[in-house]
C-alpha cells in the first residue's frame, strides 16, 4: 500500500483546515475576549502537524488506488476531526466532549454536549458553523465522486463517466469540486442574505445559514431556531433545508449552466417532497382530530411548524421550533420513522437516502412477482435504468449493516443506563446525523451533554459509521484489506 500519498493528503487537509480558524481568532480577538488565545494556539499545533506530515511525504510516488482511497477517506475523516476538536480542548473541555462536538460538527450531526451557547465566544459558536460548512462541502464531494468509484452503497449508480481515467482515481474531480462548491458558496450566502432580511443580525444569519445549507443544526441558541419563532427566518429555513438534501451536482448544473433538465428528471427530489408532505399531514390531521390547537394560536402556524420540524429531521438538519416529541405518541412515531429516511445521493443530507428507499420497494415489489409466477423475468429499473447486480448487492448491504450498527448502538446506550426511548433514538439520530432524539435526555428541547462518556463515545463512533457510509469502515477492518 503507498502510504505516502496517504499521508501527503492529510497533510494538505490538516492545512486547509487549520486556515480556517483565522476568522474565528480575529472575531475573539475583536471582542476583546479573555480566551482570545483559543485559536492562535490550535493552529499553532495544527499547523506543525499538518507540516510535518507535507515534508514526510512530499516527494515520491503519489499516486491513489483503490485501497489508498479506502483508507484516506476514513483517516481524513478521523483526522480532521481531531484537529477540529483542539479549539475545544484548549477551551478547556474534555477530550471527550471536545471530540464529540467536532465529530458532530464535521458529520453535520448537529447534536451538542454545551450549554449555554449564549454566552460562548463568538470565535467558539462560529467555529462550530465552519466544521459543519466543511462537512457539508465534503460529504457532497465524496458522495458525487468518491464513493460511486469506491461502489459503496449502491452509489455507483452515480458513477461519472470519464474518457480518461488512466492514473486517476477519481475522474474529473476538478470540475466536480469546482462545481458544487460555486453552487454550495452561492446557496449559502444567499440564505445568510435571506435570514439577514428575515431580523436575524449578521452574526446569527451566518452561523445558521453555513448550519443550513449543510444540513448541520448548530445554532448559536441553546433554544435553536425557537429563538426565531414568529419571524420569517422559518420559511427561509425550510426552503433552505430543503434544498441541502437535494442532489448538489445537479443544482451545480442548474446554477452554472442554466440547465434544470436533470434535476427535475431526478426521481429523488419529487421522492423526497412527497414523503414530507404526507408525513407532516398526517401529523396535521391527527393533532387536529386528537389535540387540537392547543399551543399553536392557528392552524397556519400548526402546519408551519410541522413541515419545519419533518423537513428538519428528514434531512437531519435537526433545528427545532417547538419540542415535537410532546404532541402524541403517534406523532413521535411517525418522527422515528422520518429520522430514518434522509434526504437525496449527493446531498448533505444523512440517512438511508430516497434512491435505496426506491430501490429497496421495487425489489421487494420484483422478488413477490417472481414468487407469484417464478419463471417471469421483472428487471428493477431506477430514474430508466436497469438496476444491476452489484448494485443492487451493495444497496442491501447497505441497509444491513444500517440496521445492524443501529441496534448494536441503541443496545450498548442503553447498557449506558439510558432509558429505552432515549437509547433507540439517540442511535437513530447519530446514525442518521439527525442530532436531537426523542424523550426528556436527548430530545428536541435538551442535548447529549448529561451522557456519560461512554454513552458519548458510542454516539460518536455511531455519527462517523452513518456518515461515512459503513462499508469504507468495515473494509478497513478486514485482514485481506492490509494484506493486499
Amino acid at each position: 500500500m503507498q502510504l505516502r500519498s496517504v499521508i501527503y493528503a492529510l497533510g494538505i487537509m490538516i492545512l486547509l483546515v487549520t486556515a480556517a480558524m483565522i476568522p474565528c481568532a480575529l472575531i475573539d480577538i475583536a471582542d476583546g475576549h479573555s480566551m482570545a488565545h483559543v485559536f492562535p494556539v490550535s493552529a499553532a499545533i495544527s499547523t506543525v502537524i499538518g507540516s510535518l506530515f507535507w515534508v514526510m511525504a512530499r516527494s515520491g510516488d503519489l499516486s491513489i488506488g483503490q485501497r489508498e482511497a479506502f483508507l484516506l477517506t476514513v483517516s481524513i475523516w478521523v483526522v480532521i476531526n481531531a484537529v477540529g476538536a483542539l479549539p475545544f480542548l484548549v477551551s478547556g473541555y474534555s477530550v471527550t466532549d471536545s471530540f464529540f462536538e467536532s465529530v458532530s460538527g464535521m458529520s453535520t450531526t448537529g447534536a451538542t454536549v454545551f450549554v449555554g451557547l449564549e454566552n460562548m465566544p463568538r470565535g467558539l459558536l462560529l467555529w462550530r458553523s465552519i466544521l459543519h460548512w466543511i462537512g457539508g462541502v465534503g460529504i457532497i464531494v465524496t458522495a458525487v465522486a468518491v464513493l460511486p468509484q469506491l461502489r459503496v452503497g449502491g452509489m455507483q449508480l452515480f458513477n461519472l463517466e470519464s474518457s480518461d481515467r488512466t492514473g486517476k482515481f477519481l475522474p474529473k474531480v476538478s470540475d466536480i469540486a469546482a462545481y458544487i462548491g460555486f453552487a454550495y458558496v452561492a446557496l449559502s450566502m444567499l440564505c445568510a442574505l435571506l435570514y439577514g432580511m428575515s431580523g436575524m443580525n449578521w452574526f446569527d444569519a451566518i452561523n445558521h445559514s453555513m448550519a443550513t445549507l449543510a444540513a448541520g443544526g448548530f445554532s448559536t441558541y441553546d433554544a435553536s431556531f425557537a429563538q426565531f419563532n414568529g419571524t420569517p427566518a422559518i420559511y427561509v429555513a425550510i426552503v433552505f433545508m430543503a434544498i441541502a438534501a437535494m442532489p448538489f451536482s445537479l443544482f451545480a448544473i442548474l446554477l452554472l449552466k442554466g440547465n434544470a433538465g436533470p434535476l427535475l428528471r431526478d426521481p429523488q427530489p419529487r421522492l423526497f417532497l412527497a414523503l414530507a408532505f404526507i408525513i407532516s399531514l398526517m401529523i396535521v390531521v391527527y393533532r387536529e382530530t386528537h389535540l387540537g390547537l392547543e399551543t399553536f394560536p392557528d392552524r397556519w402556524e400548526e402546519a408551519t411548524h410541522a413541515v419545519f420540524s419533518v423537513v428538519s429531521v428528514m434531512t437531519g438538519t435537526g433545528f427545532a421550533t417547538k419540542p415535537y416529541d410532546t404532541w402524541g405518541d403517534p406523532v413521535i412515531a411517525l418522527f422515528l420513522f422520518a429520522t430514518f429516511l434522509g434526504g437525496c445521493a449527493g446531498s448533505a443530507a444523512g440517512g438511508i437516502k430516497m434512491f435505496r428507499l426506491e430501490i429497496t420497494a421495487k425489489a421487494i415489489r420484483a422478488w413477490s412477482q417472481r414468487m407469484v409466477q417464478p419463471h417471469r423475468k421483472a428487471p428493477i429499473r431506477y430514474a430508466g435504468r436497469i438496476v444491476e447486480e452489484d448494485t443492487l448487492q451493495s444497496v442491501m448491504v447497505f441497509l444491513f449493516l444500517y440496521l445492524v450498527t443501529f441496534m448494536v448502538s441503541a443496545a450498548l446506550l442503553s447498557f449506558s443506563g439510558l432509558d429505552t426511548m432515549s437509547a433507540i433514538s439517540a442511535a437513530a439520530a447519530c446514525i442518521s446525523n439527525v442530532g436531537p432524539g426523542l424523550g426528556p435526555v436527548v430530545g428536541p428541547s435538551t442535548n447529549y451533554g448529561s451522557l456519560n462518556d461512554f454513552a458519548t463515545w458510542v454516539c460518536t463512533v455511531t455519527m462517523l459509521l452513518g456518515r461515512l457510509e459503513f462499508m469504507v469502515v468495515f473494509a478497513l477492518l478486514t485482514p485481506r484489506f492490509w494484506r493486499g
